[in-house]
């Protein structure tokens, strides 16, 4: 079974970075419906650039990491 190219084993190795991007997605969206520091264009722009960059970020390392592990164990499968 293969989900986003990656097979089973690889998916349980990545969630470890599945858990903070869920809840870097759970305060971006409780902060957008419920703003608990008020709004202010300047400090609500800052705060939801830093969230929502964290969180590509490691969305982008996350696929990363999954795509060396995938190698990994090709390259040791083929010796």
């Amino acid at each position: 079974m293969a989900l986003l190219g990656f097979e089973k084993d690889t998916l349980l190795d990545l969630t470890v970075n599945f858990i903070p991007l869920a809840i870097i997605a759970f305060f971006v969206g409780a902060f957008a419906i419920f703003p608990a520091f008020g709004f202010d264009p300047v400090f609500s722009t800052i705060q939801f650039l830093l969230m929502i960059g964290m969180f590509a970020a490691l969305a982008v390392l996350t696929y990363y990491a999954g795509r060396a592990v995938e190698n990994a164990e090709k390259g040791t499968e083929q010796e």
